[in-house]
């Protein structure tokens, strides 16, 4: 796998995703870009970033990712990982899963 590493943030359903990833080619399907070798945090500990999880549960599976490119906002070459995210297209906001609470007695 490539030492190379990129941010690739796109539009997805109303939300900004960013992602981490060792390839992007212009793909072999007209007008789409192809993101392969995606890269998600591994944590050993308690501590475990809800939007990370999120993310890799969405695309964990995915040999290679095919956006359309209308969908890709930005494709940059980094030096190292930082945090993925899901922001909202509107504010730019941070989409955080809120921790379930437990229901109120009525």
């Amino acid at each position: 796998m490539s030492n190379t590493l990129y941010k690739v943030t796109f539009l997805n359903h109303g939300k900004i995703y960013e992602l981490y990833a060792h390839s992007v080619n212009s793909g072999s399907l007209w007008g789409f870009t192809e993101i392969a070798g995606l890269v998600f945090d591994v944590h050993d500990g308690l501590v475990v970033d809800p939007t990370e999880e999120r993310l890799r549960d969405e695309f964990g599976n995915t040999r290679v990712l095919h956006l359309p490119i209308q969908s890709v906002l930005r494709i940059e070459e980094v030096e190292k990982k930082g945090q993925s995210a899901i922001r909202d297209a509107g504010t730019g906001e941070k989409v955080v899963t809120p921790f379930p609470m437990p229901a109120k007695p009525r």
